[in-house]
């Protein structure tokens, strides 16, 4: 695995000039940076520049790209409108309301392949129920309070070993309480949440509170818990924000390329536990996982990652560790040959957990 102790390259003024840039102006135009193609940059330089890539937010409203594709701004996540002015007709709002006085948590309203923004407004109350948003469904944003966040809950308890109708066991992927497979998905203001506790070797008890598989989401102050497996980040470009992500196992897990800025992950573990498990099976795959300005708490004695691909790669970068990781950082996952191939770094971060003395390094 890759040391922890790298110095940043003198080019990485360039790439957090371009990060800021990019968050002023259309993301768009710094998505197709080549992540991890170039031998000549150092490792600290594609780390930085990995930062640019996932910022999915464009903050001066609607746009289209020369490409013709859409992206996401902040008015799709804000609804300034009182609850009795909002309606399909002139506002294309869903208003879900656990009192009856509107629609489930369904999105059954939203019209196939959709080219249109369509905000589900979720008032709070616990939804005890499945939410799937398919593929052909784009262009969804899910909003809640954001003062009452941990009051509006989309809540299930499968987990792997739970059996469908036809007696087959669901497996760890079709676990999750909320499913999105559409592009172009954002949400704020809600808590995703799957209710199963995973007991330590226990079989079976992997489960989802969230799996987000479509491309160019954002997620902005939303709450995702559960505790093995919690936040699936399975594929695509994800942007998550101010978020807190809680689990004790492999809670932040997948094959995606997404940032998480200033998020919160808290850790419950009981015992050993980790935070991110990325797989990636190939050098050549521009997907990673990126930590920055992160607060790492909880129970335990974490590791930052686990090598769930021969060439994960996990980067957290000014982020705060309290003293709860275990001195290796860093986990193969038992195969001794990824420490040759996993990329795991760390830049600039503190706190107590954060002294990389006894961190893993590459053989």
């Amino acid at each position: 695995m890759q040391s922890s102790k790298r110095k940043l390259s003198l080019k990485h003024s360039l790439s957090f000039s371009l990060f800021h840039n990019c968050q002023r102006r259309d993301m768009l135009s710094c998505w197709n940076i080549p992540l991890l193609h170039s031998p000549s940059r150092s490792w600290a330089f594609k780390l930085v520049i990995f930062f640019v890539l996932v910022i999915v937010v464009e903050v001066h409203g609607e746009a289209i790209t020369k490409e013709g594709r859409y992206f996401i701004s902040w008015e799709d996540l804000r609804l300034d409108h009182p609850k009795v002015g909002l309606n399909w007709t002139t506002n294309r709002v869903i208003v879900v309301d656990k009192d009856g006085n509107g629609n489930s948590v369904s999105v059954h309203l939203v019209p196939l392949n959709n080219t249109k923004r369509v905000k589900i407004f979720i008032l709070p109350g616990i939804y005890r129920e499945k939410v799937h948003v398919p593929k052909s469904k784009p262009y969804i944003s899910f909003i809640g309070n954001k003062s009452r966040t941990s009051e509006t809950v989309i809540t299930w308890n499968d987990k792997a070993s739970t059996r469908d109708n036809t007696g087959r066991e669901l497996g760890t992927y079709r676990s999750a309480s909320v499913t999105v497979e559409s592009n172009y998905f954002c949400s704020t203001g809600i808590t995703f949440q799957n209710t199963v506790v995973a007991v330590p070797g226990a079989q079976g008890v992997q489960a989802m509170a969230l799996r987000i598989s479509g491309d160019r989401a954002m997620l902005y102050r939303i709450r995702v818990i559960g505790s093995q497996d919690t936040l699936l980040d399975d594929r695509g470009t994800h942007y998550f924000y101010k978020c807190h992500v809680q689990g004790s196992i492999d809670f932040i897990c997948g094959q995606s390329r997404s940032l998480y800025d200033r998020c919160v992950l808290q850790s419950t573990a009981t015992g050993a536990g980790a935070v991110a498990a990325h797989r990636r099976s190939s050098p050549d795959e521009n997907t990673g996982f990126s930590f920055v300005r992160c607060t790492v708490t909880g129970t335990g004695s974490i590791f930052l990652g686990r090598a769930w691909g021969n060439y994960s790669l996990t980067v957290y970068s000014y982020c705060y560790f309290h003293n709860i990781i275990t001195p290796a950082g860093w986990r193969d996952w038992n195969l001794p040959y990824r420490q040759k191939t996993a990329v795991f770094e760390e830049y600039h971060c503190q706190g107590g957990g954060a002294d990389t003395k006894g961190r893993v390094l590459q053989l």
